[in-house]
């Protein structure tokens, strides 16, 4: 069949072209727009979680983090560390205690009282020739009738309860109210008049000791002892040794083989 190019043939040729046209275009806009849709249509598990900054903006690898300083005004924690030397406590140590040894007061209330004695003539031979060697320099009223009798170096009489410095006749004269020390002569010619006390016989501490009071309690003394002790002290000094319990004036001590041993007065 033979049609004419200017018939229906060329319209319908026309028309499929159109037509075709038509149904391309929705189609390359439909593949166009399909990738983002399936992009969309991803699951949400599947991608990785998001990194949260920590709270502090610190990004410095773990384990490089320096130490920041205490606030202004913040106490420093407390440590163990020692204080410094010139800080430590600094302790004195003790120095020797001189006790005053066999002159110190001897009295003991729970012991039976010591006999008191005023006859010389019961005394050892030794101990009656010192006591009335020192008796008759006193009354001359020359302390340096004293010094042979005191003596020197480990025999020497102890003079005072501590150790003393210089010459023994110096310090006695330094006691005496007066300067030429007759005021300690008087006191020790009235300790040596008072009765005695024989304590410690038969040991190494034995001893006679003058005025007796230095071995009996202060409130065991009866009147008529003390009117004698009254001639040695004042009723002032007897108040006072009351307190501390004991006699604590003046007084002398001979070894039985009649060494001078002590003339003190304290506690």
């Amino acid at each position: 069949m033979n049609f004419s190019t200017s018939g229906q043939p060329r319209g319908l040729a026309l028309t499929i072209r159109l037509v075709a046209f038509c149904a391309a275009v929705p189609l390359a806009f439909c593949l166009a727009s399909s990738p983002a849709y399936a992009l969309s249509e991803i699951k949400r598990e599947d991608l990785p979680s998001p990194v949260t900054p920590p709270a502090d903006d610190d990004l410095s690898p773990p384990g490089t983090a320096v130490p920041m300083p205490d606030p202004l005004g913040t106490t420093p924690p407390a440590t163990n560390q020692p204080r410094p030397p010139d800080e430590r406590e600094q302790v004195e140590p003790e120095g020797p205690k001189d006790d005053g040894g066999m002159a110190n007061p001897q009295a003991d209330p729970d012991e039976p009282l010591p006999e008191v004695v005023y006859d010389l003539g019961k005394l050892p031979e030794p101990v009656r020739r010192m006591h009335d060697l020192i008796l008759e320099a006193c009354k001359s009223g020359d302390i340096e009738k004293l010094r042979p009798l005191i003596g020197q170096g480990d025999t020497m009489t102890q003079l005072s309860l501590s150790e003393i410095e210089g010459d023994p006749i110096t310090f006695l004269k330094g006691l005496s109210g007066d300067t030429e020390g007759q005021e300690i002569l008087a006191i020790l010619e009235e300790v040596l008049s008072a009765g005695y006390v024989h304590v410690d016989a038969g040991t190494p501490q034995e001893l006679y000791v003058w005025p007796y009071f230095f071995a009996l309690p202060l409130d065991k003394l009866d009147a008529r002892q003390r009117v004698e002790l009254f001639k040695i002290v004042t009723a002032g000094d007897y108040d006072s040794m009351k307190q501390f319990g004991a006699y604590i004036f003046y007084r002398v001590g001979i070894t039985p083989d009649g060494q001078w041993t002590f003339f003190v007065a304290g506690d």
